[in-house]
């Protein structure tokens, strides 16, 4: 697949980056990513994995967009509000980025219809609120070698961290049960999602090019009240009921 002198143009200054250039572009162009959860982090996501020129975006979410979503879901304006997000994602979207093919799927994802929504993309990314959820996603993507880019937010807080099956611990190797308690509302400044969300994509593009050094094996916690980012390690557990039985 090559590209146009249209998408040659668009992409120029990304293309220059010396160990990305035309064939970390085309990569992009074949690639297929799934987006799951389009609030505060999808919305940003799905923006910049459309800026960068994903060639497919998968957007999975079953809710509306509500008036108390618009200080930090950029894709949800006043006129839009009652509307399914993913419809109004794709609209604006395709619009943004003719070149990228958007499918919008307004459901929830479930053991039922998960190989049909994501088992079919190079990269998950995991823009969701809750842990049920994200453990479901994981289990699924280690079990098929999908790549799964993890990130939560609360108030001025983030952490993000990097999937990749047989290379590296799994989400369940860090918080082994799901939360018994999840938070109903999640106090958030727009400004937060919107820093883990441009990270995501950062990670999305590293593993779909192989540019950089993924976070595989560690997470990066972000807290804004005091700008400080921080690293840490993280290990495969031996007794991980997801990922203990796995090999590269």
């Amino acid at each position: 697949m090559t590209l146009s002198a249209y998408e040659l143009e668009r992409y120029d200054r990304q293309i220059r980056i010396p160990d990305f250039g035309l064939e970390g572009q085309i990569r992009l162009k074949n690639s297929k990513v799934a987006v799951v959860g389009i609030g505060g982090l999808g919305c940003l996501a799905s923006i910049y994995l459309a800026a960068a020129g994903v060639g497919k975006l998968i957007l999975i979410d079953k809710e509306r967009f509500e008036l108390n979503n618009l200080n930090r879901q950029i894709l949800g304006y006043p006129s839009d509000l009652g509307k399914l997000k993913v419809e109004v994602a794709k609209i604006k979207l395709e619009e943004f980025n003719p070149n990228v093919e958007v499918e919008a799927l307004p459901v929830e994802l479930s053991e039922k219809n998960i190989a049909d929504t994501i088992g079919h993309v190079d990269v998950v990314v995991d823009c969701l609120d809750n842990w049920r959820t994200r453990f479901l996603i994981n289990d699924y993507c280690v079990s098929e070698n999908i790549c799964f880019v993890h990130a939560a937010v609360s108030e001025l807080y983030g952490q993000i961290t990097t999937i990749m099956p047989r290379k590296g611990p799994c989400l369940r190797c860090v918080l082994y049960r799901i939360p018994t308690v999840e938070t109903e509302v999640i106090p958030i400044l727009g400004a937060v999602p919107a820093t883990l969300a441009s990270l995501e994509v950062l990670e999305t593009i590293k593993l779909l090019t192989g540019i950089g050094e993924p976070l595989v094996g560690r997470m990066l916690f972000i807290d804004l009240r005091r700008m400080s980012f921080d690293t840490i390690q993280l290990s495969r557990r031996n007794d991980c009921p997801t990922c203990s039985g796995t090999t590269a």
